[in-house]
């Protein structure tokens, strides 16, 4: 701000035409003159007849030390109050100037995800569905009510069969005490996979309280470095919606712009935040379930690459034609806004997701079923998640995938 003078017209105003001092000129006396010397030594007093006060006049406070007077607008004039506020305001000026833009621009960044010319390199399908997967038999790493059992038994049991349509993979149904946990599957494809396009065809989702189902990627022996994609999980009897989520180590961030048609349920994906929830987005209740079943399954998508990772979900009547078709080749750009987005922001895709095997299982109770605010409020299931496992194997009818379909897709 410019520190300004006094307008001209204003410095001069005693000695300009509209001065109000007297001028003394010669004058006829009324009374007989006296000699200069003998005249009074009484001072002049101007005649003010009206308001005599400057535009300028201001309070004593825009007075500076020496008394002067200075329009609003010059700091010099200005109370010690006046320039802080002022000051402060200029300040706040500045910061949202400068980093408003800066703020605004990170906000909306989003990924580039120009669309990628795929090539199909594995086909999971047919009565050799389960030959490119190894049946994972240890003890259960979360603590389920349940015995994952080895690929002979899993046959013997007809826990897992598949025939030119399809596939299933089942829990046991007909063991009336399972005392030590009921049977299961649990089957890690012998591939593993750093990036690609993912295309599951799936004709029946596992339902029923106690079960804890999931299609994800991992690399179960080095979680979580490698990272985790649940690409459908949900626990009992599923009716709220399928729940795709990300797990990994620090530094993978979803708080950014996202474009999805799901809701986000948390945006810290480090295992080592809220329990192991990881980043989800939650669809709504046809995406899983009685609901998904009744309507003939569907197709869920997954593309995993360096702009991110996104995932769609198809209803069986609305499966795109390229997907249907065995001569085509998908494209995603073409599929409009994904139910699930976790795009690259601030999250590095490479570092965190390596060598993801495809794994397919029913878990039983566990670390999540079995939650009272799952199993007790959510779905209002009966007694002790243990004890229907152990001694109500007919609760357990529902509970089994069938999949037409996995199709992997890598780019050129």
């Amino acid at each position: 701000m410019d520190d300004r003078l006094l307008p001209p017209e204003f410095g001069d105003r005693y000695s300009s035409e509209t001065s109000r001092i007297p001028r003394l000129g010669n004058t006829t006396p009324t009374r007989t003159s006296l000699p200069v010397s003998q005249a009074p030594k009484v001072p002049i007093i101007p005649e003010v007849t009206g308001a005599a006060e400057s535009p300028e006049r201001k309070p004593v406070d825009d007075l500076d030390n020496d008394g002067a007077v200075y329009p609003w607008y010059n700091p010099r004039g200005w109370t010690l109050r006046k320039k802080i506020l002022v000051g402060l305001g200029f300040v706040i000026f500045i910061i949202v100037v400068i980093l408003g833009p800066y703020y605004g621009v990170k906000l909306n960044r989003y990924p580039d995800y120009t669309p990628l010319e795929y090539r199909l390199v594995d086909t999971y399908e047919g009565s050799s569905f389960f030959d490119k997967f190894d049946y994972f038999s240890d003890e259960d790493p979360t603590d389920g009510f349940v015995v994952y059992v080895n690929q002979e038994a899993a046959h013997d049991l007809n826990l897992t069969y598949a025939t030119d349509t399809s596939a299933i993979l089942r829990v046991d149904t007909f063991t009336p005490k399972a005392v030590a946990g009921r049977n299961s599957v649990r089957i890690e494809s012998k591939q593993g996979y750093d990036h690609g396009l993912f295309i599951f065809d799936i004709i029946h989702t596992p339902f029923g309280c106690g079960t804890w189902p999931a299609l994800w990627l991992t690399d179960g022996y080095n979680w979580p470095n490698n990272g985790e994609i649940d690409i459908l999980e949900t626990t009992n009897e599923g009716s709220h919606g399928n729940e795709v989520t990300l797990h990994t180590t620090k530094g993978c961030n979803m708080d950014v712009k996202r474009k999805q048609t799901g809701s986000a349920v948390y945006t810290t994906c480090d295992n080592a935040t809220h329990s192991n929830s990881g980043c989800g987005v939650l669809g709504d209740e046809s995406t899983y379930g009685e609901a998904m079943n009744k309507n003939g399954g569907g197709v869920y998508a997954l593309e995993l690459r360096e702009a991110g990772i996104r995932a769609w979900f198809f209803p069986r009547h609305s499966i795109p034609k390229e997907i249907t078709d065995p001569t085509a080749i998908p494209d995603p750009s073409t599929w409009g806004q994904a139910l699930a987005d976790f795009p690259s922001t601030e999250c590095d895709i490479g570092s965190h997701f390596k060598n993801q095997s495809i794994i397919a299982n029913i878990d039983l109770c566990g670390q999540l079923a079995a939650q009272p605010q799952y199993y007790e409020q959510m779905y209002k299931c009966p007694g002790k998640c243990e004890d229907l496992v152990a001694n109500h194997p007919s609760a357990f009818e529902d509970a089994y995938w069938e999949f037409a379909s996995f199709k992997v897709f890598q780019a050129i």
